[in-house]
Order: C-alpha cells, then sequence, then structure tokens
C-alpha cells in the first residue's frame, strides 16, 4: 500500500501527507488520485528501479497506442508482451526516455555526457566554468614564479639583502595572480553551479513526469523509497559532481599538466624527483579505486539504496512497532540492511582502501623525501651554487600544491562512481514504457461502460486476474462488483480508466476503446472513490480543488456541502483555508473519505468508479458518505451518472441495476438481488453469511460464560445488536436513481433491509 500511496500523492499535488494511509483492503487496489484527473496534476512536480517489460494491446483491439500492464503480485501472472519499436514516448526529456527496445535501457554513455544533456542549453555553462577553473589554476603558478625570481635576486646578493632591487614589484604580481586566479576560480563555479541546479531540476521533473505516465503497476514492483532516492537523491548526487567536481577536475589536470612543465623548466633533475612521488601515489590510487575499488562502489551504492528503501518501510511502520513495544533490532529486513551497509562502508574503508590510501597520502605529501637526497647528491657538481639553491627554494615550495591536485583527482574518481550509478537507476526509471496517447484518438458516444470478452493478467504470475469478462452498464446505471476477495473486482474497476491495459478482449466507454481515447479525455470523464485515500499537507480549499484546479472558492464550498462536510469545515480554525495536518489539525478516516467524495463531486465526471469507501467509516460517518454517495451519483444537473461500485458489504448494493458476482476472475452470475437469491448460487451463499455476521453479537448468561452468535434474517432484525444493525441500516442509504421509484413502494422488511 505504501507504494502505492506514494504514487497516488506524486500525481496530485505536492506536498506531505497530512493523514496516515488507511487499512489495507483485502484486494490490491490501484493507487490513483480520488475524482483526480492528469491534466489537474502537477507536470513538474518533484517526487521515487529496474526497467519494466512492455506490454502490447492484444490482436483482439487493434490500436496505435501502446501500454504496459507493469505489477507483480504474489499469486497473479502475465507473459510479457513486446513493444512495438515505433511506439515510443512522445516526451521532451533526452533520448534515454525514448525506449522503443522493449522497455531495455539504453547503452551505457558516459555519466557526465548524460547529465550534459539534462542541462540543456546550460550545458555551455560547464564547458565555461571548466575552462575558467583552468585557467585559474595556471595563473595560480604565478605567486611561485614570482617567489623563484625573488630567491634567485636575494641569492645572487648575499648576504646584502638590501641590494636586491624589484622584491617589491615581484610581490605586488604575486597578490595580482593570486587575486586573479581567485576571481576566474569563482566566475568558473557560478557558470558550473548554474548548469548543475538546472540538471538537478530538469532530472527531476522528467523523471517525475516520465512515473506520472508509466502504468500503475510499475509502482507495485518498485518500492516508493527506492523511487523516492532516484528522484530525488540521483539528482542531488550528480549536482555535486556538475557543481564542484568537474571544474576542480578541470582546474586539477591544468595543474598537473602545468607541474609536469614546471618541473622541467628550472631544473629537470629536481623535476624528477618530485615526478617520482607524483607517479608512486597516482599508482596507488589507480589500485584503490579501479578493479575491486569499483565493485565495491557499487555494491556500496546498492546497499545504500536498499537501506533508504527497508528505512521507509519502517519509518510508515513505527506505530505497529510502538505499539507492541518492539525495536529496530525487531523489524529485521531494515536491520539488516544497516548492518550490510555498515559491513560494507568497514570492508571499503579498512579491507581495502587503507593500504593505497596511506602509501598515496605519504609519497605525496613526501615529496621532500624524494627532493632532499637528490638535491644533496646534486649540489656538489653544481658550478652556480646560488641557482641550483633558489631551483631547490622553488621546487620545495611547488612541491606543497601537488597533494592538493592529487586530492582532487581522488575526489573526481569517487564522484564519477557515483554519478555512473546515479545515473543508471535514473536510465532504468526513463526506460519504464509509459502509456501513450493513440495517434487518432476517438470521443465515446455517452457514457456506457462495456466488458467485452475480457482477460487480464499481471506480469510475472501464472494465473489471469481475470478471464473472459464481460458485462455491461448502460448509462446512468448503477453496476456493483461483489465476490470474494482476489476475484478480481478493483481489477476491473481499474481497467475502466485505463490503470493497465487488457490482456484480451477490450473495455468499451461510450462504444470506444479505452485505449482508443485520449488519456485526458478519458481521466476527465471518470472519478475515483477509492478506500485508500490520502490529503496533502495543504489547506481543505487545494485538497479539494485538486479535482479542479480552476475551480472558484464558492464551487468548492458548493461540493464540500453535497458530500455533508459542512460539520468538518466548521470545526476548523480557518474553515476551508485550514492546512491539514499542522498546528494538531487531523482528520479521522470517515472525514478525509467524505473530502474525497467533495473532490469527486467537484469533478463532476459522468463516470463514478467506487471502492467500498465506507468499510473503515463509523456509523455518523458512513450515514453522512451514503448520503454524499446519493449526490455524487447525480450530476451537476441531476442526471443520473454512469456508476461502478465495488462493494464487500452486500447491504449497500442490493437496490443496484445490475450486480456482477465475480470469482476467480470469471463472471460467476449475474443479475438483480432478487434474481440472484433465487438461483441460490454464490451471491445468494455469501447473502446468508452476510446475514449471519450482521447478527452476531455477544452476550452473557447468570453463569458466566460468554454467549454463542444469534443467527437471524437480518432484514428481519428482531435479535440484531442495536449499534450493528444501526450501522448496517445507514451503511444501506445508497439507492440507484433507477431504482429509486422502485424502492419507494418496497414493502418494510426491505426498509428493514437496509433501504432508504
Amino acid at each position: 500500500m505504501e507504494k502505492e500511496e506514494e504514487v497516488a500523492a506524486a500525481s496530485k499535488a505536492p506536498g506531505a501527507s497530512a493523514d496516515p494511509p488507511a487499512p489495507d483492503s483485502t484486494e490490491k487496489q490501484p493507487a490513483v488520485p480520488e475524482s483526480t484527473s492528469p491534466a489537474a496534476a502537477p507536470t513538474a512536480a518533484a517526487a521515487a528501479a529496474t526497467a519494466a517489460q512492455g506490454a502490447a494491446p492484444p490482436a483482439a483491439a487493434p490500436h496505435t497506442a501502446r501500454s504496459v500492464s507493469s505489477r507483480s503480485a504474489t499469486s497473479r501472472g502475465q507473459s510479457p508482451h513486446e513493444q512495438s519499436p515505433h511506439d515510443q514516448p512522445s516526451h521532451s526529456a533526452p533520448s534515454r526516455s525514448q525506449t522503443p527496445n522493449g522497455g531495455k535501457p539504453p547503452k551505457a554513455r558516459n555519466p557526465i555526457a548524460q547529465l550534459l544533456d539534462f542541462a540543456g542549453p546550460r550545458k555551455a555553462l560547464t564547458y565555461v566554468g571548466c575552462a575558467l577553473s583552468a585557467i585559474s589554476m595556471l595563473v595560480s603558478f604565478g605567486p611561485y614564479i614570482c617567489i623563484w625570481f625573488v630567491a634567485r635576486d636575494l641569492i645572487a646578493v648575499a648576504p646584502n639583502w638590501g641590494a636586491a632591487a624589484n622584491i617589491a614589484v615581484y610581490g605586488w604580481w604575486a597578490l595580482g595572480f593570486a587575486v586573479l586566479s581567485i576571481l576566474l576560480y569563482f566566475a568558473g563555479l557560478m557558470c558550473t553551479h548554474l548548469a548543475a541546479f538546472r540538471c538537478a531540476s530538469n532530472m527531476r521533473k522528467q523523471t517525475t513526469e516520465h512515473l506520472m505516465r508509466t502504468s500503475l503497476g510499475y509502482f507495485d514492483t518498485h518500492a516508493s523509497g527506492a523511487l523516492r532516492r532516484v528522484v530525488d537523491g540521483c539528482a542531488a548526487s550528480t549536482e555535486g559532481l556538475l557543481a564542484h567536481k568537474l571544474p576542480d577536475t578541470a582546474g586539477s589536470v591544468a595543474m598537473i599538466l602545468g607541474m609536469l612543465v614546471m618541473f622541467f623548466v628550472f631544473d629537470w633533475r629536481l623535476g624528477l624527483a618530485c615526478l617520482a612521488a607524483v607517479v608512486i601515489s597516482m599508482l596507488c590510487m589507480m589500485k584503490m579505486m579501479g578493479g575491486r575499488g569499483m565493485d565495491f562502489m557499487t555494491k556500496y551504492q546498492e546497499s545504500l539504496v536498499r537501506m533508504n528503501k527497508t528505512g521507509t518501510e519502517y519509518v510508515r511502520g513505527i506505530p505497529v512497532v510502538k505499539v507492541f513495544q518492539q525495536t529496530v533490532y525487531s523489524f529485521k529486513a531494515f536491520h539488516d540492511a544497516i548492518q550490510d551497509f555498515t559491513q560494507l562502508a568497514q570492508d571499503y574503508a579498512v579491507k581495502w582502501c587503507q593500504k593505497p590510501q596511506a602509501l598515496s597520502l605519504t609519497f605525496i605529501n613526501g615529496v621532500v623525501v624524494f627532493l632532499v637526497p637528490t638535491a644533496i647528491l646534486l649540489a656538489p657538481g653544481e658550478q652556480s651554487l646560488g641557482a641550483f639553491l633558489a631551483n631547490f627554494a622553488f621546487y620545495t615550495i611547488f612541491s606543497a600544491i601537488i597533494p592538493t591536485a592529487m586530492t582532487r583527482v581522488m575526489f573526481i574518481s569517487d564522484a564519477v562512481q557515483t554519478s555512473t550509478d546515479a545515473m543508471n537507476r535514473v536510465n532504468s526509471v526513463l526506460a519504464a514504457p509509459v502509456i501513450e496517447a493513440p495517434a487518432a484518438p476517438k470521443v465515446p458516444a455517452g457514457n456506457a461502460i462495456a466488458f467485452d470478452d475480457v482477460s487480464f493478467t499481471y506480469e510475472g504470475a501464472e494465473e489471469p486476474a481475470l478471464s473472459h469478462v464481460s458485462f455491461e452498464v448502460p448509462a446512468g446505471a448503477t453496476v456493483a462488483l461483489v465476490g470474494p476477495s482476489g476475484g478480481g473486482k478493483t481489477t476491473a474497476a481499474s481497467l475502466v480508466p485505463r490503470f493497465w491495459d487488457v490482456s484480451g478482449g477490450a473495455v468499451r466507454l461510450g462504444g470506444v476503446d479505452v485505449r482508443e481515447i485520449d488519456p485526458h479525455d478519458l481521466m476527465g470523464r471518470v472519478a475515483f472513490v477509492f478506500q485508500a485515500n490520502r490529503l496533502f499537507k495543504q489547506s481543505v480549499l487545494e485538497n479539494v480543488r485538486a479535482a479542479r484546479p480552476e475551480a472558484t472558492r464558492e464551487e468548492v464550498l458548493a461540493a464540500l456541502s453535497a458530500a455533508q462536510c459542512d460539520d468538518i469545515v466548521e470545526k476548523l480554525p480557518q474553515g476551508i483555508d485550514t492546512v491539514v495536518g499542522a498546528d494538531g489539525v487531523y482528520l479521522s478516516g470517515g472525514e478525509v473519505q467524505r473530502l474525497m467524495l467533495a473532490r469527486a463531486i467537484l469533478k463532476d465526471a459522468p463516470v463514478v468508479v467506487l471502492d467500498e469507501a465506507t468499510a473503515f467509516a463509523d456509523p455518523e460517518n458512513e450515514a453522512k458518505i451514503q448520503a454524499a454517495f446519493g449526490r455524487l451519483a447525480r450530476g451537476s444537473g441531476g442526471e443520473p451518472r454512469t456508476v461502478l461500485m465495488i462493494a464487500h458489504r452486500l447491504s449497500t448494493v442490493r437496490n443496484a441495476d445490475l450486480i456482477v458476482v465475480l470469482e476467480h476472475g470469471r463472471v460467476a452470475e449475474q443479475g438483480t438481488h432478487d434474481e440472484l437469491l433465487a438461483k441460490g448460487g454464490l451471491y445468494a451463499r455469501m447473502w446468508a453469511d452476510y446475514e449471519q455476521a450482521v447478527a452476531w453479537r455477544i452476550t452473557s448468561d447468570t453463569s458466566g460464560k460468554t454467549a454463542a452468535p444469534v443467527t437471524v434474517n437480518a432484514s428481519e432484525g428482531s435479535e440484531c445488536d442495536g449499534s450493528a444493525y444501526s450501522q448496517e441500516r445507514s451503511a444501506s442509504a445508497y439507492v440507484s436513481p433507477q431504482r429509486r421509484a422502485e424502492a419507494t413502494h418496497r414493502g418494510a422488511s426491505d426498509s428493514e433491509g437496509g433501504e432508504a
């Protein structure tokens, strides 16, 4: 559920969730924003990694659009389908998001080149910044050269130091070179930071936009913690490479090349002594960073992702952990992830990096260890001892900048490894196939829904979730889906708004296959109210307005009133401007459900899909929710809407125009309540079980024993527990518009059984 809730939050609006998730239902539900169309969702939301397998629509319903069913279920399966090479996402992202090769990540490219693609036109600033950084490092040699001139002149006139000329001039030149080097370096950093910020921003936007266009099944197989790290963490890690490491590396390369030249300008023999230390240090670093070092870094990044993912799950489960007085050690997955990460970090630092890094630092910081013996050997044979001492002084001072250059090179190796791993994860997300709009979309002629021999199989499962399902929902009618848990009710409802694409047959809206309807048009025609709902840490006004951002304040208030939310608004400190989840303002599950109904009412879509939204509501909230259902089932002009509802409480569907019973992914039977009872099939048995469950109560006799359940006819209600029975009466308040007239003529027993 937490994966589904994350993508629901990303597709509706930015902001943190302000209420805890509802309990899991017995059947897995797709995570979508209730009554919110993609058009209303922010296109630049900053919301979270392997590529999903592509899937093409069946030949029975040819289309130009292709999409994917990408969900993993423990007890369901699907044979993978290949995505058409011509069906590429019409996305503004770089070419890696175009995945004509069946969803496989594109061929690996240099991570720096891929990052610069995200920077767009501003990638030129990266080149400018690197050039300025390189020039800055070369200019920084100026003060050292000035020091050499000073040393040469002083040694030449020793011990008459006052006779040395131009000492002050050399000092001013050194100061000028130092200031110019600093200015050039900061100018280069400004350029690279501008490019890095644009790159990180575009990466977050494009990965989020791509995730919003993937099938809902993708989020069942990819944990929200891992996706969040891809969207946010990977962008942050690559930002450091572009903003700091690249200009520093360009400067370091320029510095090393300049040092090689400087080594041999004044005295090549002393230069070779300095170069020997540099070469040995570089060999030690290459051993540390290459080979097994790269494997260690890959495992380190994978362990970090695993720890982030399990950490997110642990935080979400803290209420359960606290209730049972457990600790982090009892949460085995999180504990093991921390242990693995700690062990990898220790192994990398101690077992692999300790010796080569110690040697590298020793040699690079001990250049004088090579320089002094060389000078002692060469000094006796020098004709001009003063010039030799000046050269020795220069190399001694100049060797101080060698560790700086080598340290920067070492850090760039680490940054490239981190960025390569980050780009691989971003590529895997951008390679996930998306649900595309048809090339020539059609417009539905009405609001009737038809399932035409529909079959659907989740990816990776062996058995189909739906098999040859056929039924119709006439325009303006109410059809209920009932059946045992796992029978395919939520799956069938999810195919209407095209959360997934069918494996066989077709789902039609207004006589048009939903795959031939533009996704924005389709979403605009369907409103969703599911069990699991989430509010954003925003005002009530903005939460409801997510369904239709252009709605006025008065329209939002009218929708709230129609959804029986007047009492909620009245008790909030700032009314509809109150931020939910801030300053101790929280709502109950039933109150949140009513806000979701207000969102659906505000959308005013002609088709409504309801998943048993009263399953976790108290009797008072349930009565108000049922009253809101009645308003939701009618359009703004009073015309009946097409309603497809999933029911777990049978009392809520007895007045539906048609009841479809699903079992093991097939239609077991269908008809009205009375017709199905007369057949004596699965529905009749479920109704009998329901009546017995309603009548169950706990009593005590004089002997102190707890009584057994009392079985009565639920429609009579003579032996029912008062509170349970009252709740069932409120649960049955909804009556379909087409059967409302008939319901008013029913007898007293029908009224007692759950009719309004």
